[in-house]
């Protein structure tokens, strides 16, 4: 019997990527961070945002002041916290409050800036966003809900809720109550990553419940538990 081959002492890091994120060149991202594996697709213009580990844009996204989980999949198009103008005012034209841009002198106005601020815009993990879909101002999406293309989205979005239209309004549950419950509970996406790597052939092959019964037991929280 021939002797077996030694594996090499990296061998388990092997199955595993780099974590660095990938960054389109046509990207643009000010005081933004991104988490492991995160990808930022050609054209995406983001200024002071969060993105989650495994979560990505395609192109010609843009987002500000929002901070967004992890395995989110955000389409072409997307405009998240689309910036609203002071319609209180004479004009809605940004003159008003960059006058900068026009005049020697005149700063920005910095009251618009921090309302703009103070509307973050909160998603949470394993979230989908479709095609062209806009998020307003200040709304927050939960955890694995789901978004149409084209949508206007002015409230807020429950966890595991798909939505669509203009404005937005929820179509069905992603899942039945109790096992929106059971996966909320699971928090697989703050799974290390060997146990993500075990756990993608179930997702594959089993139905939800079948998953949910193998992984509720093996997940690391439940071990941590025992």
């Amino acid at each position: 019997m021939p002797p077996e081959t030694p594996r090499p002492e990296n061998f388990e890091e092997l199955r595993f990527r780099p974590s660095e994120p990938r960054i389109a060149t046509t990207a643009e991202l000010k005081k933004t961070r991104l988490g492991r594996y995160a990808e930022i697709g050609p054209r995406v213009v983001l200024r002071d945002v969060e993105v989650g580990d495994f979560s990505y844009f395609e192109r010609g996204g843009e987002a500000a002041h929002t901070r967004i989980g992890k395995f989110c999949s955000i389409a072409a198009n997307v405009r998240i916290n689309a910036l609203a103008h002071p319609m209180e005012r004479l004009t809605t034209h940004k003159i008003s409050y960059r006058p900068n841009e026009y005049f020697r002198w005149l700063p920005v106005d910095q009251s618009v800036a921090e309302s703009r601020r103070a509307s973050t815009v909160t998603i949470g993990n394993d979230v989908w966003i479709g095609h062209g879909a806009i998020l307003m101002p200040g709304v927050s999406v939960g955890d694995g809900a789901v978004i149409g293309g084209g949508s206007v989205v002015t409230g807020n979005v429950p966890a595991y809720t798909i939505v669509a239209g203009v404005p937005a309004r929820p179509i069905r549950d992603r899942f039945p109550g109790p096992i929106a419950a059971r996966i909320a509970g699971l928090s697989w996406w703050d799974w290390p990553l060997e146990t993500l790597f075990d756990a993608i052939p179930d997702m594959q092959a089993l139905p939800i419940e079948a998953f949910l019964d193998k992984w509720e037991g093996q997940s690391p929280d439940s071990a941590n538990a025992k």
